[in-house]
């Protein structure tokens, strides 16, 4: 026989059958989480506090190895991780909703953070398109297939502003600007959780990790965290509320400490910004085991104690570190934590399984029927290719190599050419390599019958073996052209990849340097999850096409910018160093008192490099030409309440059709604090057709002005602005206007 609220939801299913998800904003949740609150018992409320993951996909030690099905029937788990596919989810909620106590469903999570099965671009390359719309649209495709797989659940977007490349995390983000980083964390929000949770076709994001994770000392995962208060909130902490503002429903921890205080028991981050001064009330998830990794950072002396700072600080879930399930009801019977602190974050675990519709329809995410019919669906493919040619940056063209045309041949040489897996980057989630198209093989499709394509590995990614140089030489010196797929492997960025040394693996600069011998025409295509240094390659090489790890879609989405079928518009959200030396490397650096010129001992420089990037941030070229007009002012003065209009006219002057990421930056010449060179404080992405030209205006008001003090106060000031329009953070020339 049933169980009477088993046959409640099961009413409640029926009833809603055909209404498309809709959720009723009537329903009174509160009410209903009461009345369920009231029948649990201690132990079941602690179960819905423990996250536990599956043997897939683990990114630390596995804890708990006992079978998830016996605890999920001793209701000791609320959600499951690495857990997927519709069949695979529905039989495990079953047991849930079926075979315990209360019939609690579950909530299944998984890493998807660059599509499912149809991977994206990862989210670095994405990021270089500049086009919210489209990031969106990528986010929303994740979420869609997702879903059909049962999975409710998301931990993106990671919104953590990065100035390291050495950091292997850096491929995860959107690059070195808070501004940016704002916009692109609001889009993927929006792209998950589209505006109704209860829909079957939205997931749960998750802004992670909070907060000052891509600060990590040498570039190194996990490390410490030193930066000011002030830097914290200007820099690190804009995408997270911006998260917040655009409804996030979760946050995780950070691994890191800041102010010496791991994250997970940080009651400055967690307490004071986020809970009080944000207002924030979503639910909080501890990173893989960050609940427990406070005994190794030295402030727990246990478990217990772990669990006892984690709670306090309204950790709301434990994912991994079995730290609540093993200590949680101890320190309730010690009067160390009250049911009442259990209760909050049982509340919000609980009101986000009912947001879901899961207490209406259990099952509504395990639908076999849908999975097959939107994973890898011909439009996501298409929608994939689209995000993936929108993400590639053309660095260098100085001999219009690029586009192609038709040459009678071409040479693909390289380690990344036809391969597979590493086009789909890491956190590729149910990613498969049999479904991707690889550089070589977009090349052949494009090129068609009239183009000889040959192919020669000449190298692998890593290692010392040159036997296949001869074989990639001949190869050139047979062709009109060469490509050469180069980079890192998809394991060498990502969680856990950090790199000392920036440059091209291996020997695949000395195969470089060998094929450059043959005077043929190269076309270097860079396949890799960070910022390389590439001083010899930008000196000697013509043509650099970063291309990033482009998922599903990166060989056709790479032949369609070769062969001219779409106009590269990428531009860099990450500045590139000449060496490692100079890490970090920004645009928004501070001026100093000693500001660098050249030729003068007693500034700020090096002896032996610039001070500046290699690439700088917001940089990319395009096979056409864009000419920008000098920037006007409605006014030059402005008072308070009043806004002023600065336009550009920016025209095509070159052969092709276009887009251009037209940026406007703006610096304060004098203020309370010491203020940037310039800063990003607006975009357009516009597309001109050749020889069209359109002005592109902007308005700046006082929003624009502001910045934030170390104890949150937001401030502008009167006085002296710059203000810069172009294509790139660098080269620009200033107009003043006064702040009243």
């Amino acid at each position: 026989m049933m169980k009477p609220h088993k046959i409640l939801w099961l009413g409640c299913c029926l009833a809603v059958a055909g209404c498309g998800g809709d959720k009723s904003s009537a329903r009174n949740y509160d009410k209903e989480i009461d009345q369920l609150m009231d029948r649990m018992t201690l132990a079941e409320k602690i179960g819905q506090m423990n996250q536990v993951s599956g043997k897939s996909n683990p990114t630390g030690v596995l804890k708990q190895y006992s079978s998830i099905e016996g605890r999920v029937r001793e209701g000791k788990i609320g959600t499951v991780l690495n857990v997927t596919g519709a069949a695979t989810t529905r039989e495990l909620q079953r047991i849930a909703v079926e075979e315990t106590r209360l019939g609690i469903p579950l909530i299944f999570a998984l890493d998807v953070i660059h599509g499912y099965k149809t991977i994206s671009p990862v989210p670095l390359a994405e990021s270089c398109s500049w086009d919210m719309e489209t990031i969106e649209a990528s986010a929303r495709m994740a979420a869609v297939e997702a879903s059909a797989a049962g999975l409710q659940w998301t931990f993106a977007p990671m919104v953590d502003i990065a100035r390291d490349p050495r950091w292997g995390r850096v491929m995860e983000g959107a690059g070195e600007d808070p501004y940016l980083g704002s916009h692109i964390a609001r889009a993927r929000v929006r792209g998950f959780q589209g505006d109704d949770l209860s829909a079957p076709n939205t997931i749960l994001a998750c802004a992670k990790h909070f907060a000052g994770y891509g600060a990590s000392e040498g570039g190194r995962d996990y490390n410490t965290v030193d930066i000011s208060d002030q830097r914290l909130r200007e820099l690190y902490l804009p995408p997270f509320k911006a998260a917040a503002d655009a409804g996030a429903a979760t946050f995780m921890n950070s691994f890191n400490e800041l102010s010496g205080v791991p994250a997970t028991g940080n009651r400055f981050l967690v307490k004071q910004i986020l809970r009080n001064e944000w207002g924030w009330d979503g639910v909080i998830v501890s990173d893989w085991g960050s609940v427990a990794e406070m005994i190794p950072h030295g402030i727990a002396e246990d478990k217990k104690q772990a669990a006892l700072l984690a709670v306090k600080n309204e950790c709301d879930i434990d994912m991994e570190g079995n730290c609540y399930p093993s200590s949680l009801e101890e320190l309730v019977k010690e009067g160390k934590v009250s049911e009442k602190e259990i209760d909050r974050s049982v509340r919000r675990i609980l009101r986000l399984k009912y947001e879901l519709g899961l207490f209406d329809d259990p099952y509504r995410y395990c639908d076999e029927q849908r999975e097959k019919e939107v994973t890898l669906s011909a439009a996501h493919r298409e929608a994939a290719r689209d995000m993936a040619r929108k993400s590639i940056v053309l660095l260098e063209n100085r001999k219009s190599v690029l586009p192609l045309g038709k040459p009678r041949s071409i040479a693909v040489v390289g380690p990344l050419a036809d391969s597979p897996v590493d086009m789909l980057g890491e956190w590729r989630a149910k990613g498969d390599p049999k479904e991707v198209v690889t550089i070589l093989r977009g090349i052949e499709k494009t090129a068609g019958a009239g183009t000889r394509v040959t192919h020669a590995k000449g190298c692998d990614v890593t290692g010392s073996d040159r036997s296949g140089f001869a074989e990639a030489v001949r190869a050139a010196r047979s062709a009109d052209v060469v490509i050469a797929c180069l980079g890192e492997s998809a394991d060498m960025s990502g969680e856990g990849y950090c790199r000392s040394e920036l440059g091209l693996p291996g020997v695949q600069q000395e195969l470089l340097k060998e094929l450059k011998k043959t005077g043929k025409p190269i076309v270097l295509l860079l396949s890799n999850g960070r910022p390389l240094t590439l001083a010899w390659e930008k000196e000697n090489i013509e043509t650099i096409v970063e291309t990033w790890f482009l998922g599903t879609e990166a060989g056709n989405a790479v032949a369609d910018v070769l062969f001219g079928k779409y106009n590269p518009s990428g531009k860099l959200v990450m500045s590139f160093p000449y060496n490692v030396g100079q890490i970090p490397v920004y645009y928004n650096h501070k001026h100093t008192g000693r500001p660098f010129e050249p030729n003068q001992r007693y500034v700020m420089h090096y002896i032996d490099a610039p001070v500046d990037a290699l690439y700088p941030f917001g940089y990319g070229l395009s096979y056409t030409r864009f000419e920008y007009g000098e920037p006007t002012l409605s006014s030059d003065r402005m008072a308070a309440g009043d806004t002023i209009t600065a336009t550009v006219k920016v025209t095509n002057a070159g052969d092709y059709d276009g887009e251009e990421v037209v940026q406007l930056y703006i610096r304060d010449l004098k203020a309370q604090i010491t203020r940037p060179v310039k800063e990003l404080k607006g975009f357009r992405k516009i597309f001109l057709k050749k020889g069209e030209s359109a002005d592109v205006t902007f308005d700046i008001t006082r929003a624009e002005l502001e910045y934030v003090l170390a104890d949150g106060s937001v401030v502008s000031d009167p006085g002296e602005f710059e203000l810069f329009i172009g294509g790139s953070s660098a080269g620009l020339q200033p107009v003043r206007f006064s702040a009243l």
